[in-house]
């Protein structure tokens, strides 16, 4: 397929990846025409920096910073804030229930070790005697550790007060776990509104995207943004939000017991976190960069397994395979650089946080023992807030473990972003509106169109195509004929001039309505997965069981169909290799058929079949465009011999227009066009090769 017979097609490339694949030719509702407008040709628009950068290169705008881009992502939890404050009040019980938890948990280790002491004292003395007579002694620290302890000279454990506490203390680690659970459903339902919102939002953006968007970004890395990136988006808010809030939140509730039980020991704690959050933000930032490439990366390894599935035929017919494999080489070794470094640098995160917080966890130890022998302190005081001091550091590690994951997260939404802030297409101005059943007049009023403004393609070009006529449009590579109908779909916009449709200036309708007036049959014949049925009906989607019938019929669907074991319930596999070529051809010609559009389009739908299967399809053709007005972007010369007018085109502008035999009498360009395909010049071969200069 030529690079002029391009859009709008199945499994097009460009220079460094495939471009986005067409659903059907001749659809015609919004979706569809969205992913349609996919392809240029590629002698007539190279794409520039200024434009997004190379073919099959990511976005040019830079990635906003990390904390702009955060609190964007977090933004996306807007409409879903009552639930989010829902969320964050079952965190803060649990939160609380957990922090309260081990301050009980001391108190009953100070009601065993009271006990144990208690029992092995003389029963016929009181506390205050004994600390008394302790200190009579000169033994200051052991009378005030036993002023600090609720303690009966000669009575062992009080186990009525132990169960109690034990039992209490159990029973707020389930309700807190409970809670804990509680949150977590509620959040999950929380995101998965939001990521589906976000992927109803990236639906919606690919229709309202131009036409060069998709020109000038590799099909793999946009489909790496709209599921992978989301997907890990997904993950992100779904775990890295749950677990900050929960750690954040634990954070500061033990703080503050620990400052209830001992200022001194608090200090010391502490001091762990300027030393956490320097070595977060050290590597974090690092990281963030890593996990920025490693997307990126992913993006385009993506293009590039897509671009090996879709011509691995090709492939092996040119023995491209090492090249094709030195290329995948090169693109995993880059992700695996990148992402080897993103989890690398990332992971050092967790451990050094860990060695902070165990450094802390020493200094409590030895100083809280101190305190304990010295009766600053009671032991219950002293094993709660080791225990509080654990758990400091466990939330600490795991802010650090969620900042991988957020970092990526974040990384993941820059590219979200940037794809949902990309440029759209001009917005609708639609003032007018066309009648039910349009004549298909069109006419170009000197048109003037270029792809970038330092290259001219069409320029002051005029023409008129006639209700219910045929005009052919043939030129070498580049001439602009696909641009030409283009223009018409308003798939771009023209720099200068007008198109009309009947009489109606086309930028001044609505895009939908527009399209809906045109059908498209195109040299790649896209069918869905779905039943032959459900191909032809997407041309129409209202459309009677008879009106199908009477296309198939008109088409000669029905005389291939009937042969099937499942008739037209026949399910077209993933690639459409159950039915020929030629099949699939009319299968979209029916479905074009069953539109009936006033305007038709057809990009030389039988240049890829044999003589016999044209001549058919040449048949089904003829029919469709009986009444209304086609344009037949021509490769054969039989397929437009007898087309009621003829545009020659070079450079963007109509050098000769007329009958065939009419240029054929006036020895120009289409004369030299006719003579290049013919060995000698016969006019009546049945099997003319492929314009040679054209396509």
């Amino acid at each position: 397929m030529s690079g002029e017979n391009r859009f709008a097609g199945r499994g097009k490339r460009g220079k460094q990846g495939a471009a986005p694949e067409a659903p059907a030719e001749d659809a015609l509702d919004q979706t569809s025409v969205a992913v349609l407008e996919d392809g240029i040709e590629d002698e007539e628009y190279k794409p520039t920096e200024a434009d997004g950068g190379a073919w099959g290169s990511t976005p040019g705008k830079k990635a906003k910073n990390f904390w702009p881009s955060a609190k964007r992502l977090f933004g996306l939890l807007k409409p879903e804030a009552a639930g989010v404050w829902f969320v964050v009040a079952l965190v803060v019980v649990s939160v609380v229930l957990n922090v309260i938890a081990p301050k009980i948990l001391g108190k009953a280790m100070d009601v065993i070790f009271a006990g144990v002491i208690g029992k092995n004292l003389p029963a016929n003395v009181t506390k205050d005697q004994l600390v008394a007579g302790l200190k009579s002694q000169g033994q200051d620290n052991l009378a005030d550790m036993l002023a600090k302890m609720n303690l009966i000279p000669g009575q062992g454990i009080d186990f009525q007060q132990l169960s109690f506490l034990i039992a209490s203390v159990l029973l707020m680690y389930f309700a807190a776990n409970l809670f804990l659970w509680a949150q977590g459903y509620v959040l999950n339902r929380i995101v998965m509104k939001v990521v589906r919102r976000l992927r109803d939002e990236t639906e919606a953006k690919l229709n309202r995207l131009p036409l060069n968007y998709f020109d000038t970004r590799q099909r793999g890395d946009m489909l790496s943004r709209v599921t992978n990136d989301v997907d890990n988006v997904q993950q992100g808010l779904q775990q890295a939000f749950s677990q900050l809030v929960s750690s954040v939140l634990t954070v500061l509730g033990i703080a503050v017991m620990m400052f209830v039980v001992s200022w001194q020991l608090a200090l010391i704690a502490l001091i762990a976190l300027p030393l956490s959050a320097v070595a977060a933000g050290v590597i974090g930032s690092r990281s963030q960069k890593l996990f920025a490439a490693q997307w990126k990366n992913t993006g385009e390894l993506n293009g590039q397994i897509e671009e090996s599935f879709s011509g691995h035929d090709l492939m092996r017919i040119f023995g491209r395979e090492d090249d094709m494999m030195e290329r995948f080489e090169a693109k995993n070794e880059a992700l695996n650089k990148a992402a080897f470094g993103a989890q690398f640098v990332s992971g050092m995160i967790f451990p050094v946080m860990q060695f902070v917080s165990y450094l802390s966890y020493v200094g409590i130890a030895v100083v809280g023992g101190l305190r304990v022998a010295a009766g600053q302190m009671s032991l219950g005081d002293a094993t709660a807030f080791i225990q509080y001091s654990r758990e400091f550091s466990q939330p600490l590690g795991q802010i650090a473990g969620m900042a991988n994951m957020l970092q990526s997260g974040v990384a993941s939404a820059e590219r979200v972003f940037e794809f949902l802030d990309a440029d759209e297409q001009d917005p609708e101005t639609a003032t007018e509106h066309l009648p039910a059943k349009t004549d298909g007049h069109v006419e170009f009023r000197h048109v003037t169109f270029s792809y970038t403004p330092d290259k001219p393609l069409i320029e002051d070009l005029s023409f008129t195509a006639e209700p219910g006529h045929t005009v052919a449009i043939v030129g070498p590579t580049g001439a602009g004929k696909t641009t030409l109908v283009n223009l018409v779909m308003r798939f771009y916009e023209l720099n200068g001039g007008r198109i009309t449709l009947d009489g109606v200036d086309v930028t001044q309708l609505s895009r939908a309505e527009l399209r809906s007036k045109v059908g498209m049959v195109l040299q790649d014949a896209w069918l869905f997965g779905g039943t032959i049925y459900d191909n032809i009906r997407y041309g129409k989607l209202d459309a009677t069981e008879e009106e199908i019938m009477t296309a198939a019929r008109a088409t000669f669907v029905d005389r291939f169909v009937r042969a099937l074991p499942d008739g037209y319930d026949t399910v077209i596999d993933e690639d459409g290799n159950n039915v020929s070529a030629g099949e699939k051809q009319l299968i979209t010609i029916a479905r074009a058929f069953v539109s009936n559009p006033s305007l038709l389009i057809l990009d030389e739908a039988t240049s890829s079949v044999d003589t016999r299967t044209e001549l058919l399809l040449q048949k089904a053709m003829a029919a469709l465009r009986t009444d209304r007005t086609s344009f037949v972007i021509a490769h054969r010369l039989s397929t437009i011999r007898d087309a009621d007018t003829i545009l020659v085109m070079e450079d963007g502008r109509i050098v000769e227009q007329g009958s065939h035999v009419e240029l054929l009498g006036r020895e120009g360009a289409y004369h030299r066009l006719y003579m290049s395909q013919f060995a000698g010049g016969a006019e009546d071969e049945e099997e003319p090769a492929a314009v040679g200069a054209a396509e």
